[in-house]
């Protein structure tokens, strides 16, 4: 059903307790809402545990990427993923904030826009080791749809980070 709809990547992380446990239980169940509304989980990374960043006192985060499949359109997916963030009690407000949960929409099958609301490939992912890492375990072969970079590039400039897989 989905064999021509890969390609699209999504960030979870979160790193306080929710409704649904722990920070690693809310990303499981964060994967289960997103398939109970009809996105695929084709693949998904371990989960890491990383420092926050920017450095700060909160608690670490737990960090993951899965690549799903959907009939969604960019912006529309988006906001599906927004709605579930909201439904687990992420309330939107300070930068860099620590968070019930995170889903960020990483990559659509190479789509390259920065339009109101909605910026492809995600701005800040090439900065982000607790992105990349996860990433790379599911889509070793990824390139960055704007620079064409590899992963590995990608990893050897990112910001230093301590991050380990559980």
């Amino acid at each position: 059903m989905y064999a021509d709809m890969n390609g699209i990547y999504i960030a979870l992380g979160a790193n306080l307790p929710s409704v649904h446990g722990a920070p690693r239980e809310t990303l499981e169940a964060a994967l289960a809402a997103l398939a109970k509304r009809g996105v695929a989980i084709l693949q998904r990374s371990s989960w890491w545990r990383s420092a926050p960043q920017p450095a700060s006192a909160q608690p670490d985060f737990i960090n993951g990427a899965a690549e799903i499949a959907t009939a969604l359109a960019p912006r529309d997916l988006l906001s599906l993923l927004h709605q579930v963030e909201a439904d687990f009690g992420r309330v939107r407000g300070e930068r860099w904030a620590a968070r019930v949960l995170d889903i960020d929409l990483l990559d659509y099958r190479g789509i390259r826009t920065d339009e109101e609301g909605i910026c492809l490939p995600h701005p800040r992912l090439q900065d982000r080791l607790f992105v990349l890492l996860p990433l790379q375990e599911i889509a070793p072969a990824w390139r960055h749809p704007v620079s064409g970079e590899t992963l590995d590039d990608l990893l050897y400039r990112a910001n230093p980070l301590k991050i380990n897989k559980l």
